[in-house]
């Protein structure tokens, strides 16, 4: 039996109120610094970037920007430019460089309504291939851009003529694992997620998890897919293991009722991706890990190989606030910190102890 001292404890380190709504925060690779992005109650979007300096939070540059910015990766950029992407409510895909921000070094009106969700690839030296960004919309349609390539997605993924529109609500890259290989999976409100193998430029594997898909993340994006994380509307999550994909039952997965609220984000500690923390409605967060089976496979009874899921633990949880935490981001850089961000307005940075002994 382990003591509670031995578990992982989430410390609230830093806390800091803001003037304006935010949406999503993200460390700036190899740096103490982060942003914050939303939107003010004037409606204009908001900027800004901090840096944690003698345990307080120093306020280092805030931008102004005609639309309300709703989230943000740096997923596409070199560690040398460490250029911020960024979707905001009217559709526009943005690249920001942070040292010069007024304007935005790549633009395009990318969807006809918000981008709810970003995730890049190719860069910061994560994965395989080129860098590319991919933004899910309201609109229903999912895309995929190059930064170098103007206007024109390189890939777009939509509903087919006739059929109802679904809001897309998050979006993630994986299988980076060689220059070929590359997949993207996308979560829409109706409960649907659809993996789209980018290489064949086909629709890989779809299920549907009867409730509206919040987050989704693989556990690593530049390796063979792994394990994937999609969290939902009503409190429970699914961990899909990916190595096996059954011919009629698709992948295996364990799912895990967590909570009432809303589960909205899913987050992989980047040190270790067997464990993840998820942030929910009601202000909580949650810490898990994921326990792999005996034998990953085995054959049905035709002799086709099918997955077998693991099963996942509840290390810690931790209730920050009253209000939905809506953004969650681990430090790269050093293992057990990270920031959050919720809708009383408050940025908070964290630090999850005993990371290494779980």
């Amino acid at each position: 039996m382990t003591s509670p001292l031995e578990k992982p404890q989430i410390i609230a380190h830093i806390q800091k109120g803001l003037n304006y709504t935010v949406f999503d925060c993200k460390w700036i690779p190899s740096s103490a610094k982060f942003v914050c992005l939303g939107n003010f109650a004037r409606g204009t979007g908001v900027l800004q970037v901090y840096e944690i300096e003698h345990g307080e939070l120093r306020l280092l540059r805030e931008i102004e920007k005609d639309k309300p910015i709703k989230c943000a990766t740096f997923g596409a950029a070199s560690l040398q430019q460490r250029y911020l992407a960024t979707g905001d409510f009217v559709g526009n895909l943005h690249i920001w460089n942070l040292e010069a921000p007024e304007i935005p070094v790549y633009s395009v009106k990318g969807h006809k309504e918000i981008i709810n969700s970003i995730d890049g690839i190719g860069g910061l030296e994560i994965g395989e291939g080129a860098p590319e960004i991919v933004t899910g919309s309201r609109d229903g349609t999912v895309k995929v851009w190059d930064p170098r390539q103007k206007d024109i997605p390189v890939a777009n993924m939509e509903s087919v003529e006739g059929e109802t529109k679904r809001d897309c609500w998050t979006v993630a890259f994986g299988h980076a694992c060689n220059q070929q290989e590359r997949v993207v999976c996308a979560g829409y409100d109706n409960g649907d997620i659809k993996l789209f193998d980018l290489r064949n430029m086909s629709l890989r594997w779809e299920t549907n998890i009867k409730n509206g898909v919040c987050s989704l993340e693989f556990d690593r994006k530049d390796i063979i897919m792994n394990k994937l994380v999609a969290t939902s509307l009503e409190g429970k999550f699914h961990v899909f293991d990916m190595r096996t994909q059954h011919p009629t039952k698709g992948f295996a997965s364990v799912s895990e009722k967590a909570y009432k609220s809303t589960m909205w984000q899913v987050r992989h500690l980047p040190q270790n991706r067997d464990i993840f923390m998820t942030t929910g409605g009601a202000g909580n967060l949650h810490l898990w890990k994921y326990e792999y089976p005996a034998q990953r496979s085995r054959k049905d009874s035709e002799g086709v190989e099918m997955g077998v899921a693991g099963s996942v633990s509840l290390l810690q949880n931790a209730t920050l606030s009253t209000q939905p935490i809506s953004s969650l981001d681990w430090s790269p850089d050093k293992k057990g910190l990270c920031v959050c961000t919720a809708f009383d307005q408050t940025v908070r940075v964290l630090i999850v102890t005993k990371l290494n002994k779980v």
